[in-house]
């Protein structure tokens, strides 16, 4: 008898600890779904927007994603604050479907994504965000907003290049901006021959009292195109011009 009950008490003792130990931590369902997008951005280049985010790696519990799907991208025009309603079920329109394995016009660096968007109105603001979905049909929560008020861009400058010892030196002269603009520099660019396009990034900023660069990280026997946006502040956003002319240069070791 004394057997019988040092068994019957010592047994749930025995199971609590066997589930204890095969037990992992325990995850809401909702937690199982792409982790939300935190570093959406929009620029202004020229009249349009460049508007990125990069791909979540984890789950919003901490674990890792266990496939990328995709992604949408939602934009809506925000209107004066007494009309203005972000929460209205109409507010938000689907603009891009994003498939990583079909780009189209979208453009990727890794887990960083990129596209143009056109079809703006000058003095009109507007407001993206993204959601991320995985391979088993989950849909994150909604990113960062990212907001940006549409301006007629500045002139980009006019540019004209001249040989030096090791490649090219552009130069360019000062632009006409508009009233209340203010100039905050020049945006150089660079592409390598090959390349189709040019990066959506610059090479570097120069300062608005600068008008010349030499590339001092050319390799020899590479040649290389350059171009130019000029970069302002137009009511109270960064704006960069559309893409100046190209002009191209190469280092080559005199003989």
């Amino acid at each position: 008898m004394k057997k019988l009950l040092f068994l019957l008490i010592a047994l749930p003792v025995f199971t609590v600890i066997a589930a204890c130990g095969k037990r992992g931590p325990l995850v809401a369902p909702e937690a199982l779904v792409p982790a939300p997008i935190k570093d959406l951005r929009v620029e202004q280049k020229g009249n349009r927007f460049l508007v990125c985010w990069s791909a979540p790696g984890k789950e919003e519990w901490g674990g890792p994603l266990k496939g990328l799907a995709g992604f949408q991208v939602f934009r809506r025009e925000v209107l004066p604050p007494d009309e203005d309603c972000e929460t209205c079920p109409s507010a938000y329109g689907l603009l891009r479907k994003v498939d990583p394995e079909y780009l189209q016009d979208v453009l990727r660096s890794g887990s960083f994504f990129c596209f143009f968007d056109s079809d703006l109105k000058d003095g009109r603001t507007y407001q993206y965000k993204v959601v991320t979905m995985d391979k088993e049909g989950s849909v994150s929560k909604d990113s960062n907003r990212a907001r940006r008020k549409k301006t007629a861009p500045v002139l980009p400058p006019r540019l004209a290049g001249e040989p030096a010892p090791r490649g090219v030196v552009i130069r360019w002269q000062p632009v006409v901006l508009p009233p209340g603009s203010t100039l905050e520099g020049f945006a150089v660019y660079r592409r390598q021959s090959g390349a189709d396009v040019m990066p959506l990034f610059p090479l570097t900023v120069v300062k608005g009292d600068t008008f010349s660069f030499e590339d001092p990280q050319m390799e020899h026997g590479v040649q290389y195109f350059y171009a130019v946006r000029t970069v302002a502040r137009l009511d109270g956003e960064r704006v960069e011009s559309d893409l100046s002319n190209e002009v191209s240069g190469m280092f080559s070791l005199s003989e």
